[in-house]
């Protein structure tokens, strides 16, 4: 079996920094080989012993970055290719996708193609899809466990709140979740000359007429904005009854309170010059409502609702925002089976030709992801991932993305005549509904043209139960796993929902579904208490539209203190018992508080 793993050079994620270009530095700037790509190598190398084929690394970028090459080889892989010229500069992940499927094509050709889940500088996700959708190649985002037969290829996947059981034929692309494997790490690896020999350099001219690099673009990199935060960062004083008791306040009004009702955006106003569609993910009724109130913010009157399962009624998508629904079905020689996201894709792309939306917008999800990306490199069309803040700026959509770690706000646009968007879920307003009065309804058949077979997914975190909790408890690495059934009990006694930092996802000790921050999801509790996290900006860039931060950290220089309204500098476990106690006793009847005393 032939295996090319491609992997890529960033900076060490504490270094992730933007130029005034906004695009990556690397001058003078530590740099190491992308952690989720490690655990690509690991498996390619695997996987080529096993099948006593070979293992070919490929990366893209400067000539500094054959290092990650020889670090690859040095731990098994069998030759390298490096694709490098000035020509390739300011390559989006479409210009990076194609330029890695031409590279693929002149070295290949190849059974399996394996990438790491996402990189830490940018965290789309984007390239693995449109490099399959560009080869015509089946995808599989997040694989987890795999099993060979032939080429057959049976595999355990991630999803963002659960798991996902698929078959697929060879060749295929798939990313490597983290827990697939151990990494692949040789930091002490040197070029030796008979290192070197074994990389191919790859240049523009090697690849034909492009565009490459920022002429093959679509998609351009506007202002960036540092976030700062405007929390009041006041710790409280007093003794440890004093503080829980002022923290039990603050959980016990927000557990009382109910957020007021909000005028659905697309009720009013003039009909839009921009029409906008949005992708429905199917079992995602929330990312859905919230995309589709965005859509009519965005454009009232323009908005169709692009709707690929059966959960979602066009009744539905209008009372949210919708002015007319597309609906896509399974192929007709397949009844009952769920399509694929490749077909997807295609039906969507064909629609988007025919009808020519200005934008479309989909969920920051794995499905979202795919989709949109094959859609992307279908059309040629910019497409800009993970976006939190949306607004029409002279005739163009501008996206504010979280990049260098989540430490800065970058707005991205497109240049091409449909711009795709992935928004992460919760960071949009989720409005009431309008009254339905029934809108145009248009039917695709989507092809059944994917390799892939989806057998069985099922969840084990629900998004939505943590979207839409008033109270998030925010779990760190600092809080041992042996202590969560103290955080389960405070988390019941106010009705909050836990979340959790990268670190203890990581780890497996709270589902993937849980993690909040660059990696994860973006939340808008009433009240975020954090307890036993440092608060750094990957994490905290996900709780920033949360009406109160709390932190509990014994490190008086934590990170989480200058993010956060209030805090105690005190370890989290006293902390949570006396608050517990508090709770306890503003509960219990005065007869029985009286005996108490």
């Amino acid at each position: 079996m032939r295996i090319a793993v491609l992997v890529k050079q960033v900076p060490l994620i504490e270094e992730i920094a933007l130029d005034r270009d906004g695009r990556l530095a690397r001058s003078g700037v530590p740099m190491e080989m992308n952690p989720h790509c490690r655990r690509a190598v690991a498996k390619g190398v695997e996987l080529a012993a096993a099948t006593g084929g070979s293992c070919t690394v490929v990366t893209m970028g400067p000539m500094t970055a054959r290092q990650v090459l020889v670090e690859a080889l040095d731990f098994g892989c069998d030759d390298g290719v490096l694709i490098s010229d000035p020509a390739f500069a300011g390559s989006d992940t479409l210009a990076t996708a194609r330029a890695l499927a031409a590279a693929l094509t002149l070295a290949g050709p190849f059974d399996l193609i394996l990438t790491g889940r996402n990189s830490v500088d940018a965290d789309t996700g984007q390239v693995g899809p449109q490099l399959a959708e560009l080869t015509g190649l089946p995808f599989l985002a997040g694989v987890r466990e795999l099993r060979l037969a032939g080429q057959v290829l049976t595999a355990r996947t991630e999803r963002d709140d659960g798991w996902r059981d698929s078959v697929v034929a060879l060749p295929a692309v798939l990313s490597c979740a983290e827990r697939l494997c151990a990494p692949a790490k040789r930091p002490d690896a040197v070029e030796t000359p008979a290192l070197l020999d074994r990389i191919r350099l790859v240049t523009a001219a090697d690849l034909g007429a492009g565009p490459w690099g920022q002429a093959g673009s679509p998609t351009r990199v506007g202002t960036l904005r540092r976030l700062t935060s405007v929390r009041a960062g006041t710790v409280l004083a007093g003794g440890l009854d004093a503080q829980a008791g002022r923290i039990a306040e603050i959980l016990e009004s927000a557990a009382a309170d109910t957020a007021p009702a909000r005028p659905h955006p697309g009720m009013a106003g003039q009909a839009g010059a921009y029409p906008v569609a949005v992708l429905a993910q199917p079992g995602r009724p929330r990312i859905t409502r919230e995309l589709l109130g965005e859509a009519a913010r965005l454009s009232p009157g323009r908005v169709t609702a692009v709707l690929s399962g059966t959960d979602l009624t066009p009744q539905t998508a209008e009372c949210w925002g919708a002015d007319e629904a597309v609906i896509v079905s399974g192929h007709p020689g397949h009844p009952g089976r769920p399509s694929a996201e490749e077909d997807i894709a295609s039906a969507v792309a064909g629609w988007c030709l025919d009808r020519g939306p200005r934008a479309l917008l989909g969920p920051g999800t794995s499905w979202g992801r795919e989709v949109a990306a094959r859609i992307a490199a279908r059309l040629g069309a910019g497409l800009v991932g993970d976006a939190v803040e949306l607004a029409l700026e002279k005739g163009k959509l501008i996206c504010q993305k979280p990049v260098a770690g989540g430490s800065t706000l970058a707005a991205v646009y497109a240049d091409s005549a449909v711009q795709l968007v992935t928004v992460r879920p919760g960071v949009l307003a989720t409005p009431v509904s309008r009254v339905p009065a029934g809108i145009p309804v248009i039917s695709l058949t989507a092809p059944a043209d994917s390799r892939v077979t989806h057998v069985r997914q099922w969840t084990d975190s629900g998004i939505d139960e943590l979207a839409s909790a008033r109270i998030v408890i925010g779990v760190g690495a600092g809080v041992d796993p042996d202590d969560y059934p103290l955080l389960r009990e405070l988390a019941a006694s106010v009705g909050a929902e836990l979340a959790a930092t990268r670190k203890v996802t990581d780890r497996g000790w709270q589902p993937h579904g849980r993690q909040v921050g660059v990696t994860g999801r973006s939340i808008a509790p009433e009240v975020y208490l954090a307890l036993g996290l440092s608060g750094k900006d990957h994490h905290t860039i996900g709780v920033r539209r949360a009406a109160t931060v709390v932190a509990v950290n014994r490190d008086p220089d934590a990170p989480v203190f200058r993010t956060a309204d209030l805090g105690v500098v005190a370890d989290w476990r006293p902390v949570v018992r006396a608050l517990l106690d508090r709770l306890r006793a503003a509960r219990r009847p005065p007869a029985a508080a009286s005996a108490a005393r």
